[in-house]
């Protein structure tokens, strides 16, 4: 796996997008339901906000997931908890295999992801706010550092608050990296 990311362009990547967003698995998401014009309509409203940006996580070049980073603080986060200097936002959604399903694949984007965000000094702490039934996204949170705080209640969904500092993300990323079952991983 080859990761690199860039900006998601809302007119050009709407209907890539769509097609994941409409997916059964991706239902958290929140956008089953979707139309193209739906995902050009929130992309353009996120990449113009100036506190919440999209990129997309490329595979060789071809791409694979979608992240996005915000600013807790000025997000319906920020009557949540009590934002920290050092706090980003960030959502993950991984597209379909484009072949037999990978193990570990998820979590590899996902390091990926909180290595760039953790590469940026003023980055101390990783929040995230994934729908509380969304258990399989808790497991891989939980291998990747985060701690959970509890839930919450936000405008779209019941949350399960979580947060990994850049310390639990290293230790975290040095376990996975140890442990004799990191290639079979099923995330």
């Amino acid at each position: 796996m080859s990761f690199t990311f860039r900006c998601l362009d809302p007119e050009a990547d709407a209907p890539l997008l769509h097609s994941w967003v409409i997916r059964p698995y991706a239902s958290f998401w929140g956008m089953l339901g979707s139309s193209v014009d739906d995902v050009v309509e929130e992309y353009t409203r996120i990449q113009s906000s100036g506190h919440h940006h999209a990129l997309l996580g490329l595979d060789g070049g071809v791409p694979a997931f979608l992240m996005e980073e915000y600013l807790p603080s000025l997000s319906p986060l920020a009557g949540v908890y009590a934002v920290q200097p050092g706090d980003i936002g960030m959502h993950l959604l991984i597209g379909p295999p484009a072949g037999p399903p990978r193990p570990g694949y998820t979590a590899a984007a996902m390091e990926t992801v909180l290595g760039r965000l953790f590469a940026e000094d003023t980055v101390e702490r990783v929040v995230v706010e994934p729908d509380a039934r969304n258990h399989k996204i808790h497991v891989l949170n939980a291998r990747l550092g985060f701690q959970p705080a509890g839930e919450v209640t936000l405008p779209d969904k019941q949350a399960l608050l979580s947060f990994c500092t850049r310390e639990e993300f290293h230790a975290a990323r040095a376990a996975l990296h140890s442990s004799p079952i990191h290639e079979g991983a099923p995330l």
